[in-house]
């Protein structure tokens, strides 16, 4: 089936992220110290990697867990400082889309090839207009993510509306994302293709099954399109060998 869309993750593939995950540590370290956790960098690094392989859902609150070496009350109220009392001074503090090289050069041929793109992202709606402040928002017809309608990847339905608004079926479509759990095996059980940005936090994370293995995997915009055109490549030779003459001779007929 040819490729109609393509869904992109923001952090990771879009937004490079270094600063805001520099803050976010800056943040986890402060509520840490509030509770009489104090971690050095070696600590902090094996937390951060821990929560990684373990695939941990939330990897913030698994690196408050690790480092409070499974002390729930202190746990609970390092969670509370940075997720609660902390949010909005976070958010306050993060510079906005930290726009990856070339990324919007690729975004740019994807629209202009006719291929429909799509937002899939665990972001706040103000992500929106931050993709909007950098020139890339109206290259993108499906703008919603999680601040919108409220589904988390990995839950499949976040990427169903995706493709609903879009009009394409899950088979038609590419996710790119940076993540093996969030994005890569959902996409590839719906049908998907799915390509995995090593980037981050989470760029030496390991498929743990065949069901999670990506269709290619990149670190920088230049290896995702290289990426993309061959998957343009294979879908072309794939109607071309579904639209060749077949061979009409009745069976048993010798060729002369």
């Amino acid at each position: 089936m040819a490729i109609r869309a393509v869904l992109f993750d923001v952090g990771g593939p879009i937004d490079t992220e270094v600063k805001h995950e520099a803050l976010v540590d800056a943040y986890l370290a402060r509520a840490l110290l509030a509770v009489g956790v104090e971690a050095d960098e070696a600590a902090f690094i094996e937390a951060s990697n821990w929560a990684v392989t373990s695939f941990a859902p939330d990897a913030y609150a698994a690196i408050i867990w690790r480092l409070c070496d499974g002390e729930t009350g202190r746990a609970r109220e390092a969670q509370r400082l940075f997720y609660v009392d902390w949010a909005e001074e976070r958010a306050g503090a993060r510079m906005g889309i930290e726009l990856r090289p070339g990324i919007d050069e690729v975004i740019g041929r994807l629209h202009q090839r006719g291929l429909l793109l799509g937002l899939a992202a665990n972001q706040p709606k103000r992500v929106v207009a931050e993709l909007d402040s950098v020139g890339l928002g109206e290259y993108f017809s499906h703008r919603e993510v999680t601040g919108h309608h409220g589904f988390r990847k990995p839950d499949a339905r976040l990427f169903l509306r995706a493709c609903d608004d879009l009009g394409v079926a899950p088979e038609e479509t590419i996710m790119i994302g940076d993540r093996v759990d969030n994005d890569i095996f959902p996409a590839k059980t719906l049908g998907m293709k799915a390509v995995l940005f090593r980037t981050g936090r989470h760029q030496h994370q390991q498929p743990r099954s065949l069901d999670e293995v990506p269709d290619a995997e990149v670190r920088t915009a230049e290896e995702l399109s290289v990426a993309l055109k061959q998957f343009a490549r294979r879908g072309l030779r794939a109607r071309a060998s579904q639209q060749r003459p077949r061979d009409c001779r009745l069976p048993g007929a010798e060729s002369r």
